[in-house]
């Protein structure tokens, strides 16, 4: 299925220790750890409660922060540090942006010798133990020191950190509102070292539910509100494979109760797709980016953009800036969910979507008294603003599903609260190519495995062996139906 011999021996050396040791791009020595006040503002926090997990705990926080803002958790890679994840992933630009605590937890080699989480032991990464619960007892100090919003707690994380980030959501989801997996694995993958290989680079052949039983399982009798989750993932990470991002989706979107079909489906900078599984309200419960050819790491995007973020480095890499997309999906650029905002106008009733074309779709609302002007949001991007109690949304896909909501905005420019969000999908359907390895092709949902052989979704047809070697043009013919085409391929 794969070249294993090189990689299987390096990466070996580094899992009988530490596991997750971000082989692929050969960096051989840990990242000095952070100091106690590093450039930029990092300040490290002491004294913050009885750190069964033994880890440091750093800080980030704007000027005037103010009481009630959102915090934000983020956990290093294996080799890293957190000093080196503030400097590159992009995080502080938006916490100076829209107005978050940032809390960066720190692991070392007298835990893990290659300084990695240990999302694989179960004696650290569960509820009320080792670094979970260190974790936990940083979250509570920031929320006292800094004021923050208790129901605006959100946790990101790369490789181990993203494994760990998992567990965490798993563990804590009364503490948690959201999380970003970058790159990691699903909640409880794996519960001891000797199973942690197996974990990152295999199918475990778990249904959905077997997958949302062990995020259950964590903190039994919780019943929700559950987590909002991002899935970020490499289409050709060959440390952490990508089943683990198609593992995560099926894991939380169980546990949303909610199925494993995308509720819409959307194309953005560098080679990703966005797959959206919206909840029963209409509301993106797990969102899924797909970065086509990107390995191990977390994506950014240098630039001085709004969507640009980070620097580039060992295991940052310049595709998208997967920070803001984040940030977005949470709500961090305003006070509540997605295209809420602070004024005291309240949400349009009765959003409808009225029709639809090939690239366009028609929505109405109810007039608000007071708003001089309404904003619409598909997804989390606004896309328009309007006098009146209608618009029309342009340059859609066809044949795709969308998902709107509307606020109204006072005559200060001061948006109220969101609207219920209504969906609507766009007509007719338009043929397109795809050539990629099989291995790419069932990533990215064009075909499915079996025994290890790819058949191409709809049609059936044997595309041979699911890896990276074997190469197919598949021609979607019709939503979610595609067929073999490589003598060509006309879209």
């Amino acid at each position: 299925m794969r070249p294993v011999s090189a990689v299987r021996r390096l990466f070996r050396r580094v899992t009988l220790t530490a596991v997750l040791g971000l082989v692929a791009a050969g960096l051989s020595t840990a990242l000095p750890a952070a100091p106690a006040a590093a450039a930029g503002g990092l300040q490290q926090v002491t004294g913050f409660g009885s750190n069964p997990g033994n880890l440091a705990m750093f800080a980030y926080t704007p000027a005037n922060l103010p009481a009630g803002a959102p915090l934000v958790v983020a956990l290093h890679g294996c080799t890293q540090s957190a000093g080196d994840y503030f400097a590159h992933s992009g995080w502080q630009k938006y916490a100076d942006l829209w107005g978050f605590a940032l809390v960066l937890p720190q692991t070392n080699s007298s835990n893990n010798s290659s300084s990695c989480f240990s999302w694989f032991d179960a004696t650290k990464d569960t509820r009320g133990k080792g670094e979970a619960a260190s974790v936990l007892q940083m979250v509570t100090t920031a929320q006292a020191q800094y004021g923050s919003d208790t129901h605006r707690v959100f946790v990101t994380g790369l490789s181990a950190g993203g494994g760990m980030t998992a567990d965490l959501l798993a563990d804590y989801p009364d503490v948690f509102a959201g999380g970003a997996v970058d790159s990691g694995l699903p909640a409880q993958c794996a519960t001891t070292l000797t199973a942690a290989s197996g974990c990152q680079q295999n199918n475990q052949n778990l249904t959905p539910a077997q997958w949302g039983d062990k995020v259950r399982a964590s903190n039994p009798g919780y019943t929700g509100p559950w987590p909002r989750v991002a899935i970020w993932q490499g289409t050709a990470d060959y440390v952490v494979y990508p089943v683990n991002a198609t593992e995560l989706r099926d894991q939380w979107t169980n546990v949303w109760g909610i199925g494993q079909s995308a509720s819409s489906t959307q194309s953005l900078a560098g080679g990703t797709t966005l797959s959206v599984y919206n909840d029963s309200a209409g509301k993106a419960a797990v969102q899924l980016y797909s970065v086509s050819g990107m390995g191990h790491g977390t994506a950014v995007s240098p630039g001085s953009g709004t969507e640009n973020c980070g620097s580039t480095g060992a295991y940052y890499l310049n595709y998208i800036c997967s920070s803001y997309w984040t940030a977005k999906f949470w709500g961090l650029d305003g006070p509540s969910s997605p295209g809420g905002g602070t004024g005291t106008l309240p949400a349009p009733a009765a959003p409808a979507v009225t029709g639809t074309t090939d690239t366009t779709a028609s929505l109405t609302w109810s007039a608000v008294s007071g708003a001089a002007s309404y904003s619409v949001y598909r997804g989390t991007t606004k896309v328009g603003s309007t006098t009146a109690t209608s618009y029309t949304d342009t340059g859609l896909a066809t044949a795709t599903s969308y998902t709107w909501t509307v606020t109204a905005v006072d005559s200060a420019g001061v948006a109220g609260a969101a609207s219920a969000a209504v969906t609507g999908t766009t007509t007719g359907y338009q043929a397109q190519c795809f050539t990629a390895s099989n291995y790419a092709q069932v990533t990215a949902g064009r075909a499915h495995q079996s025994a290890g052989v790819a058949y191409a979704n709809g049609s059936g047809q044997n595309m041979g062996l699911w890896n990276t070697f074997v190469t197919h043009t598949l021609k979607q013919t019709a939503p979610g139906y595609y067929v073999v085409a490589d003598s060509g391929c006309t879209a």
